[in-house]
């Protein structure tokens, strides 16, 4: 998964910094604010894709003694990086540049400069359509593997990586369409409103863009949990081994795209002996990594419950007992 990422960011990056100049040359050209504004919005996306080629390289790297967890929250941290990039760099700077054109007043855009000017987005939406289908593959791959929808997928993966490629390619293939009907109504009317309004317009774009991407890194980059299914599936796993007597507690924390950490309490069965309790734990961790192979750390404590706490750990496995043949605790009925 690593390489199809590392293949989808480097194609976009290509295709960005290839339209980055081709736009700029023709925003100055023909002083057209959308085009301008769309050469600054592929600026920020070149700059975003080395923020995530570096993001991919550093969190390759192997744990060590100061990383004992490994370095896969690099990712989070670059791609929150790529997300204020294009907050700041496209989507304020668009913004910007129309509320300045309003400002300055109507110009007029000669023919040369408006075929020049169609030729630069046309050969974009090619550039930017090769980089979104490649990474619209790669998403729907995961779906598949995953047994999601594409669109549950695109919401729930957590490759910030992938995400960032695809809501940048696909808010530029909306940018070049807002780009050319502002430079159309911009030459047909001679008002230079339609021009600035699809400025601000791209900006706005962005500017919501940066915002969904910036928030779902940031609940990553904080520690967020396994999807619930599999924390399920973990609890389930566990509680169905006769040495267990109860799951106290499971905690679980994303630390990077395909890496997992677990946690449990665990209240074991009074007649276990100190070998079987170590045989019990390497069981726990090659079962759950078998069954979950994105889980690479397993840490198991075994507790006293509470009163509380056993009643909790009684009712779920009762709960999840698929003939209930699990006898019900006496505070559930």
């Amino acid at each position: 998964m690593a390489g199809d990422s590392k293949a989808t960011v480097r194609l976009a990056f290509l295709a960005n910094i290839t339209i980055a100049v081709a736009k700029t040359a023709a925003g100055l050209l023909s002083g057209s604010s959308a085009m301008i504004s769309e050469a600054a919005h592929s600026w920020a996306d070149t700059l975003n894709e080395i923020f995530l080629i570096t993001s991919l390289r550093k969190s390759g790297q192997p744990a060590d003694a100061a990383h004992p967890f490994g370095y896969g929250k690099e990712r989070f941290f670059w791609s929150l990086l790529a997300a204020f990039g294009i907050f700041v760099t496209g989507g304020l700077f668009s913004i910007y540049e129309g509320v300045h054109a309003l400002a300055a007043g109507n110009h007029s855009i000669g023919t040369m400069e408006l075929y020049l000017s169609y030729g630069v987005l046309a050969f974009s939406a090619v550039a930017e359509g090769s980089s979104l289908v490649r990474a619209l593959r790669q998403v729907k791959g995961e779906a598949q593997a995953n047994n999601r929808g594409f669109v549950e997928q695109f919401r729930r993966g957590d490759d910030p990586s992938v995400k960032t490629v695809v809501s940048e390619d696909s808010a530029a293939v909306v940018g070049l369409i807002l780009a050319a009907a502002g430079l159309t109504l911009h030459k047909v009317t001679g008002s230079a409103v339609f021009d600035a309004a699809a400025s601000i317009a791209i900006g706005v774009l962005l500017v919501a863009i940066a915002y969904g991407l910036g928030r779902d890194t940031k609940d990553l980059l904080i520690g967020e949990a396994a999807d619930p299914e599999i924390r399920m599936e973990i609890f389930t796993l566990v509680s169905a081994m006769p040495e267990i007597d109860g799951v106290l507690e499971l905690l679980t924390m994303k630390m990077g795209p395909d890496d997992l950490l677990v946690a449990m309490k665990v209240d074991l069965a009074d007649d276990i002996t100190g070998g079987e309790v170590e045989d019990l734990s390497t069981r726990i961790d090659n079962d759950i990594s078998t069954a979950i192979p994105s889980v690479r750390q397993v840490f198991v404590d075994a507790t006293r419950p509470t009163g509380s706490q056993r009643l909790l750990a009684d009712t779920m496995r009762y709960a999840n007992s698929p003939d209930r043949s699990v006898q019900p605790p006496a505070g559930l009925l």
